[in-house]
């Protein structure tokens, strides 16, 4: 065999050409290369988390939503170009090592983003936002007509997405976090319109392919962030020298808190499949988006609760964004359910499970403005976040 054939032969067992649309397997699992890539993600969240800790101030809040936003739509592009087009080859295993090679600079600049790496931090998104239209791009190439006419305006928006993330380094320094939150408004609104939009049937089951990798990709996402909850206790605790029985404490009860949040979410909506329409498809998808930073905004809120363990009264700012992060995962949880087939098909549990949720989550806010010390705070919350299981279990049970 001549050596240009060995070669071309080589080729096309190593690098095979992105999976036309459509047409992955439903029955795919998860692989170590994608949960590699959502390590490395976690660790992006994990400095915005730990950002956010360190600036318990509205400033700081809007820094951390507006960059894990950008963090999660980068995630949610690398996840669905594989789900819908990648395979575990050389090619597959490339286009994620660039992604990581450009999120860890990334990362590193998340700490002053807003103030000296701003600019640094807007330039290299906009490279992996750029990376990620041309993976787009690349794959639309061996598409039908159907598809194209959905994947270009997503292409020719997330490119839209890079070039404006690199403008915006000439915005004066205060103006580019607003400029970045605008950015992603409209992204996903973008996003939202294009997976309502779709016209042929085909482009619709694209659209709506939450598929069962899909969802155990979103799962797994909420439990590696999770762990911040836990590292925030961790950091809490190694902030006090010498810790005594009553940090203790409060730092096993903030982790218990976190193990209630994850408890609520797997319980009632984690690894369940969606109803296959279109706004359920949609309300499932960007649901998970608030949850998930609520989540990791938890485990930031811990760092103060252990540090202040014995303060009479928990700082307002700690109180209110640990009391807003679990009110959040209970109500954001039952919005993720409303899109589920069990929500459908069991009706007697999931509507007053959600009336509860509620219930405890209004309950959530007004112990944080009440602001009790950070051992009362936490135990109130750990049996707001216990109380729907209860009405789940006791229904259970009397069926």
């Amino acid at each position: 065999m001549p050596p240009e054939s060995r070669w071309i032969r080589i080729r096309q067992q190593l690098w095979h050409p992105p999976r036309p649309h459509g047409e992955q397997p439903r029955e795919r699992v998860v692989g170590p290369l994608e949960l590699f890539y959502d390590l490395v993600m976690v660790v992006l969240v994990a400095q915005a988390a730990h950002h956010l800790a360190g600036r318990l101030t509205w400033r700081g809040l809007g820094e951390y939503a507006v960059v894990f936003t950008l963090i999660w739509i980068a995630w949610l592009n690398g996840t669905l170009h594989h789900e819908l087009h990648g395979r575990d080859d050389v090619r597959g295993r490339t286009t994620f090592l660039l992604q990581i090679l450009v999120l860890v600079p990334l990362g590193a600049f998340i700490p002053g983003v807003g103030g000296s790496l701003g600019a640094a931090f807007a330039v290299t998104a906009g490279v992996l936002f750029a990376f990620l239209a041309v993976l787009w791009a690349l794959a639309s190439r061996g598409d039908r007509p159907e598809y194209r006419r959905l994947s270009r305006p997503y292409v020719a928006g997330t490119a839209a997405c890079a070039v404006l993330l690199v403008a915006s380094t000439s915005l004066p320094q205060r103006a580019r976090l607003p400029a970045w939150g605008a950015l992603d408004v409209l992204y996903l609104a973008g996003l939202a319109v294009m997976m309502h939009t779709a016209t042929s049937p085909s482009a619709q089951r694209a659209a709506l392919a939450i598929t069962d990798a899909v969802i155990e990709r979103f799962g797994l996402l909420i439990i590696i962030v999770l762990g911040e909850t836990v590292t925030g206790v961790v950091d809490g605790l190694t902030e006090e020298y010498g810790v005594d029985a009553r940090t203790l404490t409060v730092g096993l009860v903030a982790v218990l808190v976190g193990f209630g949040a994850w408890w609520t979410y797997f319980d009632y909506a984690g690894h369940r499949p969606p109803v296959a329409t279109r706004a359920a498809a949609v309300r499932w998808l960007f649901a998970h988006l608030p949850l998930t930073a609520a989540i990791a905004a938890m485990g930031a809120a811990m760092v103060s609760l252990v540090e202040h363990a014995h303060d009479t009264r928990t700082p307002a700012a700690t109180a209110w964004l640990l009391s807003a992060t679990c009110a959040t995962v209970l109500a954001i949880t039952m919005v993720v359910a409303t899109t589920l087939r069990a929500w459908h098909e069991d009706r007697a549990l999931y509507r007053p499970l959600a009336l509860t949720s509620a219930a405890a989550a209004a309950v959530s806010l007004v112990l944080g403005a009440a602001r009790p010390a950070p051992l009362p705070l936490g135990l109130g919350l750990l049996v707001l976040l216990g109380i729907p299981w209860g009405v789940a279990v006791a229904r259970r049970t009397s069926a």
